[in-house]
């Protein structure tokens, strides 16, 4: 038994030849959602050995482009398609498969140094849209200077969603640093006191990963609070618990797109990240699955 192969016909298109459980797939991944989906194929490869899925990691604008143009026929986003989107794959009459396969969350990463690890989201509005520039324009402490706020890329589902959901639509500051990679701007943060970062949560929740726990040496998460609270626990970190319950307030969705219309191993790799499996990984990474119960258990004293 051999695994079978894509090719490209005269258009430059993929033929695809293969089964759900066997054959090679390219795949197109929201770049800041590369811990979780690594974990998927190489589970899903282990599983099935003659599945080949080869993963580019990409920012959000570029994912949707290759889905949109068939360099991709699977692709993970942090969102659904837009109507224009859809439309744009209506025209060769292809519905694409949209599946929510879990909830994931931003973590706003500060230098080790930074006292002012307590924020609110109108806190973060400011630093943002650069209205706020110095840290002790934050808490009064005068510990730290001028605000470095760094992102991973200019066109990243991460940039969109502090648009979206932090700023509002207001612009960001023009003084923003774009890293080459979530990892290198954890080092940016971790190596410039003054620095504030925005990751996907996914990057820091498995504590059971060696790198995660480097990670977490070397930076320091923010706790986050929809208003200004006298009470430090209505700050909230990206952990399990709190995404599952919708009280962290820097939530977002991970969705795995597929277009293929046939049942080859796009459709496989989807059903296996939506299933029973594929949703164990996502529970075990510290982001909450989209089926099944997390458990949250009550450490307070009885």
């Amino acid at each position: 038994m051999t695994a079978s192969c894509n090719r490209p016909n005269d258009k430059g298109e993929l033929e695809v030849n293969d089964t759900p459980t066997s054959g090679k797939l390219t795949i197109s991944v929201d770049e800041t959602f590369e811990p979780i989906v690594k974990a998927e194929t190489d589970t899903f490869q282990e599983l099935y050995k003659y599945a080949k899925v080869t993963s580019s990691y990409k920012p959000e604008q570029d994912v949707v482009q290759d889905l949109l143009a068939n360099r991709s026929r699977v692709v993970v986003l942090s969102r659904e398609l837009t109507a224009d989107e859809r439309a744009t794959l209506g025209k060769d009459k292809i519905i694409p498969e949209e599946v929510r396969v879990g909830t994931d969350g931003l973590a706003i990463i500060l230098h080790p140094s930074n006292p002012d690890t307590l924020l609110t989201m109108d806190q973060l509005r400011d630093i943002f849209t650069g209205k706020t520039t110095r840290w002790d324009q934050v808490s009064g402490k005068k510990t730290l200077n001028a605000i470095n706020v760094v992102f991973d890329a200019n066109r990243s589902s991460t940039t969109r969603f502090v648009q979206d959901s932090i700023t509002r639509g207001a612009a960001l500051t023009s003084k923003i640093y774009a890293s080459k990679s979530n990892p290198a701007l954890i080092d940016y943060v971790a190596s410039h006191p003054n620095a504030i970062g925005v990751i996907g949560a996914n990057w820091i929740s498995d504590r059971d990963d060696k790198t995660v726990e480097a990670f977490l040496d070397k930076i320091r998460v923010a706790a986050i609070a929809p208003k200004v609270s006298a009470n430090p626990d209505d700050y909230l970190q990206p952990y399990q618990a709190y995404l599952a319950l919708k009280t962290y307030p820097l939530r977002r969705n991970l969705y795995i797109i597929s277009r293929d219309a046939r049942t080859g191993l796009g459709k496989g790799l989807v059903a296996f990240v939506a299933g029973s499996k594929g949703q164990l990984i996502i529970l075990k990474s510290g982001l909450v699955p989209a089926i099944g119960q997390t458990r949250i258990v009550n450490t307070a004293a009885q």
